[in-house]
């Protein structure tokens, strides 16, 4: 018997796709589980500046400023 004469036996198409399937699966269930873990930061505001306007202001160091410009 030459090993030409053996036939290799053939891949049933549905255990390809079952393997596939569950392959699948399991990966969309890992994903599901990571987003759900993985927390959301609400977008943060923009925060103004410090040295923002709105405004003309009269504060204690405006007054000083005041009081210093006199004769």
């Amino acid at each position: 018997m030459k090993s030409d004469d053996r036939q290799k036996p053939v891949a049933d198409p549905r255990r390809r796709s079952f393997l596939l399937t569950t392959s699948l699966g399991s990966a969309g269930a890992v994903a599901a589980m990571v987003a759900a873990r993985s927390p959301v930061a609400p977008e943060a505001e923009p925060a103004e500046p410090a040295h923002a306007s709105r405004g003309y202001r009269v504060s204690e160091h405006i007054l000083n400023y005041y009081r210093s410009t006199r004769i």
